[in-house]
């Protein structure tokens, strides 16, 4: 994710980085401009024709696709933010499960508090990892009998660590160093992790339906392929920047929401999750030490 002042606009207005829509449309863009060009000559220099009152029909459809767009944009915004609670619910819930271990264990309990630090921290690694290419066993730090091995053999990694932690909960307190009460205290805090991880895996594996998308995309191709035919007549040649410029706002607007409505990847406009695994490790470090 991308850290930067709102405030600073002339150096946002002039800004460029790999994933802007500018970049990612240039092609388009110098296509759309050739294609006006060239509908351009046809009409005004070749055939001396014009089609009258077709800016008409392209306001009114232009009003369309506006609303179409903002409720596109506001569906991927809301998965966006959607996603940065649940990862914010993650640090608070790893705060609490800590705390509340660091209370309930004995002061002597170093290798239980070593070994919780490194599973929950091992959690929140494996949630994020699966959320993208998938968990690489061999990155989770070993803990006790959890080692590599333990993690390589299923295909639901998070879930594995999670079972690792319910299991170590079960034994503390049937060895007698945690109450029931205290059990129950901290199965909330555990079953608050699945519920997260579920959610989080709800807005990666559900997309926008099929349909809508593909009629989006068609309806700016239409809107944008045609603009030129009635266009012409009133700017000439000027429009060639003008329909450039529209095909950038109207498209703009598909690439970013497509980017951000799956927000656990890498690219610029993803959620901070490898800052935040960060600070859940420090917090846990501090916390049962």
């Amino acid at each position: 994710m991308i850290t930067y002042n709102p405030k600073d606009w002339w150096k946002l207005i002039f800004a460029f980085h790999r994933s802007d829509s500018f970049r990612v449309l240039l092609p388009g863009m110098i296509a759309v401009a050739v294609y006006t060009g060239l509908v351009a000559w046809v009409e005004n220099d070749y055939l001396h024709v014009s089609f009258k009152n077709s800016t008409l029909v392209h306001s009114l459809v232009g009003f369309v696709l506006s609303m179409m767009l903002i409720f596109r944009t506001n569906t991927a915004y809301e998965r966006w933010w959607e996603g940065r609670k649940l990862w914010g619910s993650f640090v608070n819930n790893s705060r609490n499960l800590a705390l509340k271990l660091n209370a309930f264990l004995p002061a002597e309990a170093r290798a239980e508090r070593d070994l919780f630090r490194t599973l929950i921290h091992n959690f929140i690694h494996a949630a994020k990892e699966h959320l993208r290419d998938g968990v690489k066993a061999h990155k989770l730090t070993p803990a006790g009998p959890y080692d590599a091995d333990y993690y390589a053999k299923v295909s639901h990694v998070p879930n594995q660590v999670l079972k690792a932690l319910f299991v170590e909960v079960t034994r503390l307190h049937r060895s007698g160093v945690i109450s029931g009460e205290q059990l129950i205290v901290l199965n909330a805090e555990l079953q608050s992790f699945a519920d997260n991880l579920g959610a989080c895996e709800r807005i990666k594996k559900t997309p926008i339906p099929y349909a809508y998308s593909l009629f989006l995309k068609k309806i700016i191709f239409i809107y944008v392929f045609t603009m030129p035919v009635g266009f012409v007549l009133d700017y000439g040649y000027w429009a060639v920047p003008v329909v450039t410029f529209v095909f950038y706002a109207f498209a703009s607007i598909e690439v970013i929401a497509e980017e951000i409505e799956d927000p656990f990847g890498r690219e610029a406009n993803d959620l901070p999750t490898d800052s935040i695994s960060d600070t859940i490790r420090a917090n846990l470090t501090e916390i049962l030490s």
